[in-house]
Order: C-alpha cells, then sequence, then structure tokens
C-alpha cells in the first residue's frame, strides 16, 4: 500500500516525505509546484504534477498506487493574506480539500491525516489551550481549517474513513540530516525572517504588534520543531493503521516565546545583531497561542525530542546559509 502526501513537495511536507521513505513506505506525491519545489522530495517518492481539487486526477492517483492513506498539506497559510483574499484561502483549503476527501471515498482510502492549525481557536480563553477549548478562529485561515475539521468529521461518520486533525502551532526549524527545510524565499515565518536578515538577504525585519498584553509586548507562541511534528504524523499514521478512532490533537511543546525572545534566538545563532523595526499590529494576530499538548503524548505516546528554542533556531539558521551557498 502507499501513502499519498499532497503538499509533499513543500516545506512540511517534504520532511513527511523523507520520514516515511527512510522507514520504507511507498509514497506519492500530488502538488501543483505552486510555492514547493521538486528538489525538496525524496528521490524514492514518485511525484504527480497538480492540483488536490481535482478529483478525476486524484482519484487516478489513489487508484494507480493503491493509496491506503493520506496525508495532506497542500494549501495556503499566510494568515494576514488570508484577511486581504479570503476567497483564496476558501478555495485552496476547504473546497479543494472537500474535494480530495470526495476522491478518498470514492476510491475507498481508510485513514485521512490533515494538517490543520491552532489558528481555529482564535484568541483563547486561557493558554496553554487544549482540544476542548472554544473554536472561534479570527481569521479566514482558521476559519478555512476549522471548515475542514467539520467536513472530516462528518464524512468519517457517513464513510468509513477515519481520520487524525493534527492542530500545528509554529512550525520551524529544518531536517537535521539537511536534506530539506523552509525554502520559500518571501516566506513569512517569524524565524525565517530573522535569519535572512541576520544573513543579509533582508535589509531589515519588523514586528508587528508591542503593545499586546504579554511579558515584554510582543505576540507568543508555541514553537515546534518540524522533526517532531512529523513524528507526530508518523504516530498518527500508525494509531488509524491500528484501528484508532478518528481524532483531533494539538501539535507543540506547551510552552510559548515572545516574537523578541525568538530575536535574540536568532541573534546568538548569528552570533551578531541585525536591524529590527517596530511596526503596528497585523491584522489577524492573537496575542497568544501555546499548546496544551496533553492528549497527544497520553493517546499517540508522542514524545518530542527538539523542545529548546536554541536548537530550532540554530538547525533553521543553518538550513538558510545552505539555501544561500545553493541558490547562488
Amino acid at each position: 500500500m502507499t501513502v499519498l502526501v499532497t503538499g509533499g513537495a513543500g516545506y512540511i511536507g517534504s520532511h513527511m516525505v523523507y520520514a516515511l521513505t527512510d522507514r520504507g513506505e511507498d509514497v506519492v506525491v500530488l502538488d501543483n509546484l505552486s510555492t514547493g519545489f521538486e528538489w525538496a522530495i525524496s528521490p524514492k517518492a514518485k511525484l504527480v504534477v497538480g492540483d488536490i481539487g481535482d478529483m478525476e486526477l486524484a482519484g487516478k492517483v489513489i487508484r494507480d498506487h493503491k493509496v491506503d492513506a493520506i496525508i495532506n498539506f497542500a494549501g495556503s497559510i499566510i494568515v494576514p493574506e488570508s484577511v486581504e483574499n479570503p476567497l483564496k484561502y476558501y478555495h485552496n483549503n476547504t473546497s479543494n480539500t472537500r474535494n480530495l476527501m470526495e476522491a478518498a471515498v470514492k476510491g475507498g482510502v481508510p485513514h485521512f491525516i490533515f494538517s490543520s492549525s491552532a489558528a481555529v481557536y482564535g484568541i483563547p480563553e486561557s493558554n496553554p489551550a487544549f482540544e476542548d477549548a472554544r473554536l472561534d478562529p479570527i481569521n479566514p485561515y482558521g476559519r478555512s481549517k476549522l471548515m475542514t475539521e467539520w467536513m472530516l468529521e462528518d464524512v468519517s461518520a457517513a464513510h468509513e474513513m477515519n481520520y487524525v486533525a493534527l492542530r500545528y502551532f509554529n512550525v520551524a526549524g529544518a531536517d537535521p540530516k539537511g536534506r530539506t527545510g523552509q525554502s520559500t524565499p518571501n516566506a513569512t515565518h517569524l524565524i525565517k525572517v530573522a535569519a535572512q536578515t541576520a544573513l543579509g538577504q533582508r535589509e531589515k525585519m519588523e514586528v508587528f504588534g508591542t503593545d499586546y498584553d504579554t511579558p515584554d509586548g510582543t505576540c507568543i507562541r508555541d514553537y515546534i520543531h518540524v522533526t517532531d511534528l512529523i513524528a507526530a504524523h508518523l504516530d498518527a499514521l500508525d494509531f488509524l493503521r491500528g484501528g484508532g478512532e478518528s481524532s483531533v490533537f494539538n501539535c507543540g511543546y506547551g510552552r510559548g516565546f515572545s516574537v523578541l525572545e525568538v530575536i535574540d534566538a536568532v541573534r546568538k545563532a548569528a552570533g551578531h545583531d541585525f536591524k529590527v523595526v517596530m511596526s503596528p499590529r497585523r491584522a489577524g494576530d492573537p496575542p497568544a497561542l501555546v499548546a496544551g499538548a496533553d492528549k497527544i503524548r497520553e493517546t499517540l505516546g508522542w514524545s518530542p525530542e527538539h523542545d529548546d528554542l536554541d536548537g530550532i533556531v540554530a538547525s533553521a539558521y543553518a538550513w538558510e546559509k545552505h539555501l544561500m551557498a545553493r541558490n547562488g
């Protein structure tokens, strides 16, 4: 049987593909390469270039490769962009995933893993936020993810397809073997932006909002190393294959760091300072988001290995240096 990884040429998806092929799984990637890179895909995986919203293509991939599990990373992820262009997000994240689900049901795929987001919580009433917290997203990105969770719940109840939705917090870092990392040139991830600024690829970086009700006035996030996030996906796949019931899990470490603390960690990794500009708040940003991650540890036995901000930042910085050399 084969695992279909959608968006497998992207940042997180490419790590997933390597992790699966490293343990001997047959993998097929469906990616339109709009933001991903063919070179980032494990050479042991097969690539089909196309869109997950193309039900005919998705159905053919499922049939031809005897797919028994889908891990869906395809979609758009920039919160401010979702505020400016909500229809793009409801198309890419919700409508296209709905079509992929239909192809999965028609193809008899029994297992589906979905990359959801902590954005479904909006501004939590308390931190850490646990899976049973009120779901009240404050931007179209979060709403598009929550709609997909609802669809999965309904589809799973009506058909023989179990799912796991993993609510990511802030993913960072790179493959310890140096095979892949966050490679999109204009990505908006804080650690990547800071690393690019430290390396002189950006003249400056902005801190959006310094007047939040947090200890230093900047937003607080739970940063999870991409390798630990991928381990959670492997645990979820094994859980579903072993007969586990459809479930939702947070993916984070359970503690947060402010924007300024992250910037200090990048300064430490780089060994020098760089230009940081304080700017007004950005639309759609909650003050703090920290994972209540007890459920995934207890249910899946997930045990993270990289819970260290300096280590996460150092791996991300090393990847940015590698990309500079690779891209000339």
